[in-house]
C-alpha cells in the first residue's frame, strides 16, 4: 500500500473530500445502472450479470489494517467493483445493440469484448449477420 509510504499526510488529507465525495455519484450510478440492468436486460432477454462477481467488500475484515485503511479498502472494493460491474453491463448492451468495431485508431484502447464485433465499414458482414 503506497499510502503507508507517503510522508506528506497533509496532502493525503487534502485529497479526502475529493475521494470520499465520489460516493454520491457512485451511489447514483449504482442505483440507476441497477434499474437499467434489471429492466432492460429482461426486456432484451439477456442474462443478468451477477453483481457479486464484480463487487467484493472483504478487506475491512483484516485485523492488521487500521480503521481508516479498513474504510478505504471497503470503499475501493465498492467503487472499483461497481465500475467493473457497470462496464460489463455496458459491454453486454453494446454487443446487443451495435456489435461493430470502431474505426482503427492507434490511440484507442479497444475493449476485449470488441474482439467478436464486425469490422468497421464491413456492411456485407453486418447484413449477413443481421438477417
Amino acid at each position: 500500500m503506497e499510502s503507508r509510504k507517503f510522508r506528506n499526510k497533509f496532502r493525503l488529507g487534502l485529497s479526502a473530500p475529493f475521494i470520499y465525495g465520489m460516493i454520491v455519484p457512485l451511489a447514483f450510478l449504482d442505483i440507476t445502472i441497477e434499474i437499467y440492468h434489471q429492466i432492460c436486460f429482461r426486456l432484451y432477454k439477456l442474462p443478468l450479470i451477477k453483481r457479486s462477481s464484480y463487487i467484493k467488500i472483504d478487506r475491512h475484515k483484516l485485523s492488521y489494517l487500521d480503521p481508516l485503511e479498513k474504510i478505504n479498502c471497503a470503499y475501493c472494493g465498492y467503487g472499483n467493483g461497481l465500475i467493473a460491474y457497470t462496464s460489463k453491463i455496458c459491454s453486454d448492451t453494446e454487443t446487443f445493440w451495435c456489435g461493430i468495431k470502431h474505426n482503427k485508431d492507434k490511440n484507442f484502447n479497444e475493449p476485449d469484448h470488441h474482439n467478436k464485433f464486425i469490422e468497421y465499414g464491413d456492411e456485407s458482414d453486418l447484413n449477413s449477420k443481421s438477417i
